[in-house]
């Protein structure tokens, strides 16, 4: 499930000023808990021993003037918000060709030339005229498998964006860094192609058993029928809105039906290398086994879908709870911005992933911001645990190709902060734009500690609309801090409604920009 998902509607919207807000330092109680002492909470009961909110002292991002100069004013200086500000206009979509080319990205670009490719080689086999795959079906059908499991393996993506933040970061076009931004963030797209086109090829293969059933054993056709069922259920699960409405039934089913259409998948390969259609005699011969293609497609499938688990791992965690709406879950060790995590209360069952907060891999601690969204986030607030299940082995965001742009501005909202502010953190080249409804209180000393120790006032802007009594104009405070900041990107963590309106806005101008990802 994700973490951005639901915000208030309040951090979506748009206003006419712009205003960056200073930290102040945190309190006693913040600096003994980064010396070492708990900040833990143990349950919403607690909150009343918790400090009071920071105060805060307000002044606007910047005024630019005509010849390009930027002058900083200050404001607010006697302690009092601003006067409220009417509501702003109701936001105006793009135009239906700007909208078309947001909704025809990269990820479906990648599954229609996947599928497309596949179709065709399928209608060919069909219709007899490509020979190869006729007799080489399981080839086509693990090929496309593997190389779904291997496009969504943790390791095998950290790998791709190493590769890509080493060899390529700052020095080439930009047209080139945002294009590798925009593939290793739509590789879900190859994901979803590949393994419908899979699909496609078992249904194939599965049809041509039925058609040479007098020369096939019936075992191999009822495994065959019995791994195709067991795709066909992953598959249908991972519809995107079954797992964004129904979180644990897709877990479950593409989880641990995938995991029975592997087994099955096994036995298929190993009764089909060992039958021998002319003689109707089993051959159990090993080498003969080891020899076909198909049975190390399957060893590769086992193997990335394996990797991943043997990282897992019961740890150590302290939860803070600033307010009944969010849990601030610190776990020990640093990591490199860019990085989520998946933790659980169970070692198989019910993971879900939220960005990782942390200043560096030196840092003593990391930290992932929880927002009271269903079951699994309420009872962390509720029923505060000790330990929890994660994955040691974390995979890579969009975020995690910061280091390929000089500069770059940050937008995110309410807990989409989780996710944006390691980038902010960890480079002194990236300006952070949050957006949120009584931030302080929400949130806690914890996270605002984090900001003041690290971000300037001359790249962080902050709106709090409790406090400013509206929604600021996002697209209007983008624009302003993307040719102010002189940047060369823009990362977005929101809603769908604020991600829908800030890519639009951003299209329309000709700012690159990245939102969240809802797969379809």
């Amino acid at each position: 499930m994700s973490s951005n998902a639901a915000l208030n509607d309040a951090e979506a919207g748009v206003a006419e000023k712009v205003f960056a807000v200073d930290l102040l330092p945190p309190p006693p109680a913040l600096e003994s808990a980064n010396s070492g002492a708990t900040t833990r909470v143990n349950s919403v009961q607690d909150l009343k021993a918790l400090p009071p909110p920071l105060p805060i002292d307000e002044k606007p991002l910047a005024d630019v003037k005509k010849d390009g100069d930027v002058k900083v004013t200050l404001t607010g200086t006697d302690g009092k918000p601003p006067a409220k500000k009417p509501s702003p206009p109701k936001w105006k979509r793009a135009s239906r060709w700007v909208r078309f080319k947001l909704w025809y990205n990269t990820y479906r670009k990648f599954f229609t030339f996947v599928v497309t490719m596949n179709a065709i080689g399928l209608v060919l086999a069909a219709a007899n005229v490509w020979k190869y795959p006729r007799q080489y079906t399981g080839a086509f059908v693990l090929g496309n498998l593997l190389t779904a499991i291997l496009v969504r393996n943790e390791l095998f993506g950290r790998f791709l964006y190493l590769i890509v933040n080493t060899f390529f970061a700052k020095w080439t076009p930009l047209s080139f860094r945002l294009a590798c931004t925009s593939v290793l963030q739509h590789l879900g797209g190859i994901h979803s192609g590949c393994a419908v086109s899979g699909f496609g090829w078992l249904i194939f293969r599965v049809v041509l058993i039925f058609i040479n059933h007098r020369n096939t054993h019936d075992a191999i056709l009822i495994t065959g029928v019995t791994t195709n069922i067991a795709v066909a259920v992953s598959i249908a699960s991972a519809f995107p809105w079954v797992r964004n409405t129904h979180h644990n039934i897709f877990e479950r089913h593409h989880r641990f039906i995938g995991w029975l259409g592997l087994l099955s998948t096994w036995v298929f390969v190993i009764l089909g290398d060992i039958y021998n259609p002319d003689t109707h005699n089993w051959d159990p011969n090993g080498t003969h086994i080891i020899r076909q293609q198909d049975f190390w497609f399957s060893f590769g499938m086992t193997v990335f879908i394996l990797i991943p688990w043997f990282t897992v791992r019961e740890v150590k965690v302290d939860i803070e709870i600033p307010s009944p709406k969010v849990a601030v879950l610190r776990f020990e060790r640093g990591m490199q911005q860019g990085l989520l995590a998946r933790i659980s209360r169970s070692s198989v069952m019910e993971y879900h992933a939220f960005g990782i907060i942390s200043e560096g891999t030196h840092a003593k601690y990391h930290y992932l911001i929880c927002g009271v969204q269903g079951d699994f986030t309420r009872s962390l607030v509720n029923d505060p645990p000790t330990h929890i299940w994660t994955r040691q082995l974390k995979f890579a965001g969009v975020s995690n190709t910061s280091t390929l742009y000089k500069r770059g501005i940050r937008v995110c909202t309410g807990t989409g902060l989780g996710a944006a502010l390691s980038t902010c953190l960890q480079s002194p080249n990236w300006y952070l734009i949050w957006i949120g409804s009584d931030q302080e209180k929400t949130f806690g000393p914890t996270i605002s500690g984090l900001i003041h120790r690290n971000l300037g006032p001359e790249r962080l802007c902050l709106w709090d609309s409790k406090k400013r009594g509206g929604r600021p104009d996002v697209m209007k405070l983008v624009r302003d801090a993307y040719h102010t900041w002189q940047a060369e990107v823009v990362f977005i963590t929101s809603n769908y409604q604020g991600n829908q309106e800030l890519m639009e806005g951003c299209k329309e101008e000709g700012i690159p920009a990245f939102g969240t990802l809802w797969d379809f």
